[in-house]
């Protein structure tokens, strides 16, 4: 779809150990990607939200800062994971099929793509890096645990960075003005990050007691594929 997505395919291929792989990963794409690219959007969101963890991770802010470095890692590998499907012709969900289909829309603003990667990235893929997390460090998802604790503490950062960008990116994928009167003030608010997160738990405790039913667990992923999809559809109507 664009000349230079030979080099975002080579860049999410990287190996991820650390959230400092993550952000690198970051990086590349957001210098690879022009203005006019929507997943640049997304992408730069996800990348100050990266970066603002990490910098909580390092002062010690958590209470169990390994698991919440292992979840970022684990979460961002499903990002990169669904990307590299679609730059090589793999089979991506179809939530994020949606969004990187219309990268090039000029009719959808900045924040629109912002926020359908951060749906698409929570209500489908924070589930399944949850439990991988859980499986890496030998820990259980559970209301009230340390992990949980810290998971919900992470939502002050993302809230303050999407209010942020809510204003930074409230314009067309050009950089052309929206309308004064638009749809998106309803879409802003109607989202809300804390309640998307809780619900990726309580899915992520699903998925924890469904691994030894392999074909179950993929039928309730593919359930939380079409759902997220419909919602992005939504997040993505282009502005007229």
């Amino acid at each position: 779809m664009f000349p230079y997505d030979p080099t975002l395919l080579a860049a999410v291929q990287s190996p991820l150990n650390s959230i400092a792989d993550v952000f690198q990963t970051m990086q590349a794409i957001d210098s690879a990607c022009i203005d006019g690219d929507g997943l640049k959007w997304f992408n730069w969101l996800y990348m100050c939200v990266t970066q603002a963890v990490e910098a909580k991770v390092n002062s010690g802010t958590f209470l169990d800062s390994a698991w919440i470095a292992e979840l970022d890692v684990q979460f961002a590998k499903l990002y990169f994971s669904a990307l590299e499907a679609a730059l090589s012709a793999g089979s991506c969900p179809g939530c994020w099929k949606i969004l990187f289909d219309c990268r090039g829309n000029g009719q959808i603003a900045r924040i629109q793509f912002a926020l359908a990667g951060i749906n698409a990235h929570i209500n489908h893929d924070l589930p399944e890096a949850i439990v991988a997390t859980c499986n890496a460090t030998n820990t259980v998802p559970q209301q009230g645990a340390t992990q949980h604790t810290d998971y919900t503490n992470v939502n002050p950062i993302l809230d303050g960075l999407i209010s942020v960008a809510e204003q930074t990116l409230n314009v067309r994928l050009l950089g052309g003005q929206l309308p004064a009167v638009n749809h998106l003030a309803d879409l802003f608010a109607a989202w809300s990050t804390s309640a998307a997160r809780e619900k990726a738990w309580q899915n992520g405790e699903v998925l924890w007691h469904l691994q030894g039913l392999p074909a179950v667990a993929t039928g309730f992923l593919d359930s939380l594929d079409g759902l997220t999809s419909f919602a992005g559809k939504a997040l993505l109507a282009p502005v007229p």
